[in-house]
């Protein structure tokens, strides 16, 4: 993992083998190069004239941009790489958060097989510290695990040195120590999701979870096959029937005694989808061991909240299945008793994480939380409604759904809210049980979203996220976004368990 430390020392002093600044477009209709806030001592050693020559090698100080320049004798570090951070802010404004965010996050993956690298980017706020923070080490990121490498390959970024920052303030240090915490989770989240489904089952996925459990104090409880058989699992069974590796119910628990607030998340684990008996087609396999990214997320998040050591509890439910096609898995038209005692007739075996959230989401209901959050990669029609970088989120309460979407929006996440239309229920009426796993096909990231709400206990506010987009980046790498496993949602589940901490929601 990247170091993240916090220095005094000057831009032209402190020994680095980089120094990172931000540029950008000045406002107006002249628009030059500007240099930002925090490299003023590395402009000085450019004789004043560090924009001039970024420009003369291209730069326009547009967001993505990386340019880099040789230093001059008045510096340590051998160069300067210089960032886009679009158009500067008005005087009296400052840098958004998610701009620093990704300015870092490009910088780290340009700066892949250096040591150690200085950031000199604008630092009003401990705010900023964190964003920067968050970036670069969320950009640092590389999944190697099952490459061999040699022994001149060069790694990740191995050390993120802020300047401008106050080693000695409280609020910058715990800007740093929430960094640490969060990314370090998110790339844990990461590892799981890129982790081939041969490795990764739910039984192994489990096994990471208790592990995990045991470094940080937290409570695991694991139903196997046979007690998820004797507790009337039906929708968790049914899903992985199918498969030699059976599946689990795993609850993970962080409890703060001063707070009884109680935030219940759950997630779909799906560790790899075939479709079942209803085969995806060819083109449409190759990336599904991604499907277990909502448990992934919500294992990151209660991880991250005991570490940050939030005065709030916050327990996790992972839903884990492999969904396989075999002479034993459940057909189109098989019913399925779920543990909430309902009847579902499975019209589509490649719905299947509505079947093991359900159960999921009924269990968690028995403890009567405050609030309940699924995290899912449910339906592709959420991709084709919100792109590849937006969630969907929906609720029973309209209220909670809005500062969902707000708190994404602070986390720098995207997330758009979406309807729960009554009308669309009655598709998913069954003439055989009292409903069926598949409704109308247009809208039907809602119509999975009704079905999810009829599992959810009464009286107890919950929401839907459906990351179907942006959990899995199948292009190119962006900012702090590496290709492949992204950990989203992450940062919403653990700003909004802070949020229920402090009261902010109610």
């Amino acid at each position: 993992m990247t170091a993240l430390t916090l220095s005094t020392a000057g831009a032209a002093t402190l020994r680095a083998d980089a120094l990172v600044v931000g540029v950008a477009k000045a406002a107006g209709p002249k628009g030059g190069l500007v240099v930002a806030p925090g490299a003023e001592a590395v402009d000085k050693a450019f004789g004043g004239k560090l924009a001039a020559v970024l420009e003369t090698l291209g730069a326009r100080g547009a967001e993505g941009e990386v340019t880099k320049a040789v230093s001059p004798s008045g510096l340590k570090a051998p160069f300067v790489l210089a960032v886009g951070l679009g158009t500067a802010p008005a005087a009296d404004e400052a840098y958004d958060a998610e701009v620093l965010r990704t300015a870092a996050g490009n910088a780290a993956r340009a700066l892949h097989g250096i040591k150690k690298a200085a950031f000199a980017l604008p630092i009003e706020a401990a705010e900023d510290i964190e964003a920067i923070g968050e970036g670069a080490l969320l950009g640092a990121y590389a999944f190697t695990a099952y490459q061999d490498r040699g022994p001149d390959a060069k790694g990740p970024l191995a050390e993120v040195t802020l300047l401008g920052a106050k080693p000695r303030d409280k609020a910058h240090k715990a800007a740093v120590e929430r960094s640490l915490a969060l990314t370090e989770e998110i790339n844990r989240a990461r590892d799981l999701i890129n982790t081939p489904p041969n490795d990764l089952t739910p039984e192994a996925f489990a096994a990471v979870v208790s592990a995990a459990g045991k470094e940080h104090g937290l409570k695991v409880q694991v139903l196997d096959e046979k007690a998820l058989e004797k507790g009337g699992f039906g929708g968790i069974l049914g899903v992985g029937i199918g498969s030699e590796n059976p599946p689990r119910l795993v609850k993970i628990t962080y409890t703060h005694a001063k707070n009884a607030k109680h935030l219940a998340l759950v997630g779909k684990g799906i560790t790899y989808d075939s479709g079942g008996i209803s085969l995806k087609p060819a083109g449409h396999n190759e990336t599904m061991k991604c499907d277990m990214s909502g448990a992934a997320a919500v294992f990151a998040a209660v991880v991250a909240a005991a570490r940050l050591g939030l005065e709030v509890n916050v327990t996790g439910w992972l839903a884990l299945a492999e969904n396989m096609p075999s002479g034993s898995a459940t057909r189109p038209g098989d019913v399925l008793r779920m543990y909430s005692g309902k009847t579902v007739e499975v019209l589509n075996t490649d719905a299947e994480g509505r079947l093991v959230l359900a159960d999921a989401l009924w269990k968690a209901s028995e403890e009567k939380p405050d609030a309940i959050v699924d995290v899912a990669t449910l339906t592709g029609a959420m991709v084709l409604a919100l792109g590849d970088h937006t969630f969907g989120i929906m609720a029973n309460d309209d209220a909670f759904r809005t500062a969902i979407h707000e708190i994404a929006e602070e986390s720098g996440e995207q997330s758009w809210p979406m309807p729960l239309p009554a009308n669309l229920r009655k598709t998913m009426d069954s003439p055989t049980a009292d409903l069926a796993n598949m409704g109308v096909r247009m809208g039907g990231g809602l119509v999975a979203g009704l079905f999810l709400k009829e599992f959810v206990g009464e009286g107890i506010t919950w929401a839907h996220l459906d990351i179907a987009g942006p959990a899995y980046n199948e292009g190119a790498p962006h900012g702090y976004t590496p290709k492949g496993g992204t950990g989203s949602s992450v940062r919403t589940l653990v700003r909004l368990a802070e949020r229920t901490a402090s009261g902010d929601l109610g």
